[in-house]
């Protein structure tokens, strides 16, 4: 892991308190209401693009932040310590669709598209999970056929992050015969194209103000040039986005973590049971401190990897680590959270019931904690 610089580490702290007196400001008064309702607050989302967290991984040159994966994680965790379902739209918008566009997309196709999505004047969404075919995409059913300048898009995706509000989509097709090599083909698809619609907005336990949908093709008709890369390279560009994308989901989990982490320790040490605050007892104590040590170890995995990425270095083991890794700490540490919370924990006036709803979305986002392993597995043992 490499050493960041006194000058990197003072940007980092400065992105960190930005977002975090945003977070305070404009997000924590409004956490219950947005969950209870379901609500999924589009223009808060235009604020973020101001801030430049909608565009943090793009160039300047369109109309981006330009700051690299180590201010992403950055701004992902303090976001998902105030509310992981804000943290998670931010990081779905950013790490998948306009992240897909800004790496595989011509130049027209990146002019044209990421100065809306860096602003936040457009919110993105990404399609390859279906209803049958959740790992197993080379098996997926929505296919996409050529007709003349146009390619003919039929079928469905789901588990969409802005599956209804996202005002453009990249989506992921079969262009070839199911489970045969190069048979994926990635489009890029606006709303408002005839035969393209969101479908049902799923009633999640947890991260309730990010909105989660299907995506519905009924022969839709995409032009040519909507294609990101090539014919036949959807599968290989998704793998390389699902290494980011499991980075934001591990920045996302140590927000999560430090959240509960930070109220759990707060409250034991106001609570008195015996004439002393809980803290003191060996019991509680002794949780805190596996929280705390396992979400140091956490944040470690996520900024290497990080790092890698932004060093341009092959980063698939390292990400699924730090995803695998932290998603397991954050469900760990939040159930924990509530434990010392006791009954006060199980009650939707205090934070930690919400950090336990949430957290374990990361264990199945973007790849479940079985399919990280695999990777993982993969990588340190080679084809033998």
């Amino acid at each position: 892991m490499t050493t960041i610089t006194t000058e990197r580490e003072g940007l980092l702290k400065e992105i960190a308190e930005s977002v975090r007196e945003f977070a305070e400001r404009r997000i924590r008064p409004h956490i219950m209401e947005w969950d209870e309702s379901q609500t999924f607050p589009v223009e808060l989302f235009r604020e973020l693009g101001e801030l430049g967290l909608m565009g943090i991984l793009v160039p300047e040159t369109y109309g981006g932040a330009g700051l690299g994966y180590d201010a992403y994680v950055t701004a992902i965790i303090e976001l998902a310590k105030v509310d992981p379902s804000i943290a998670l739209s931010v990081a779905a918008h950013n790490s998948l669709c306009t992240n897909h566009i800004l790496q595989f997309g011509t130049e027209e196709q990146k002019r044209k598209y990421l100065p809306k999505l860096a602003s936040g004047e457009w919110i993105g969404a990404w399609g390859l999970t279906e209803p049958n075919t959740g790992s197993d995409a080379g098996n997926m059913r929505t296919t996409a056929v050529a007709n003349g300048d146009f390619y003919v898009i039929n079928g469905s995706k789901n588990f969409i992050t802005h599956g209804i509000s996202g005002q453009v989509a990249v989506v992921m097709t079969r262009t070839g015969a199911p489970n045969t090599s190069g048979n994926a083909t990635a489009f890029i698809v606006e709303r408002g194209t005839p035969g393209f619609m969101g479908g049902k907005k799923e009633n999640k336990l947890g991260m309730r103000a990010s909105e989660t949908a299907e995506l519905i093709f009924d022969n839709c008709r995409v032009p040519k040039e909507n294609i990101l890369g090539q014919v036949g390279d959807g599968f290989r560009q998704a793998l390389a986005i699902l290494d980011g994308g499991r980075i934001s989901i591990a920045a996302l989990s140590v927000g999560i973590a430090e959240g509960a982490y930070e109220a759990a320790l707060q409250y034991a040490k106001e609570r008195e049971q015996f004439g002393q605050a809980i803290a003191k007892f060996q019991a509680i104590a002794f949780k805190l401190a596996d929280m705390a040590t396992e979400i140091e170890a956490a944040k470690l995995l996520t900024y290497q990897a990080a790092s890698l990425k932004d060093r341009k270095l092959p980063v698939t083991k390292q990400s699924a680590m730090a995803k695998y890794y932290a998603s397991e700490v954050a469900v760990r540490v939040a159930n924990d959270a509530v434990q010392i919370f006791g009954g006060y924990g199980y009650v939707k006036d205090f934070p930690v019931e919400k950090f336990y709803r949430d957290a374990k979305l990361c264990t199945i986002g973007e790849g479940t904690s079985e399919i990280q392993k695999l990777v993982i597995s993969r990588q340190i043992i080679g084809r033998l």
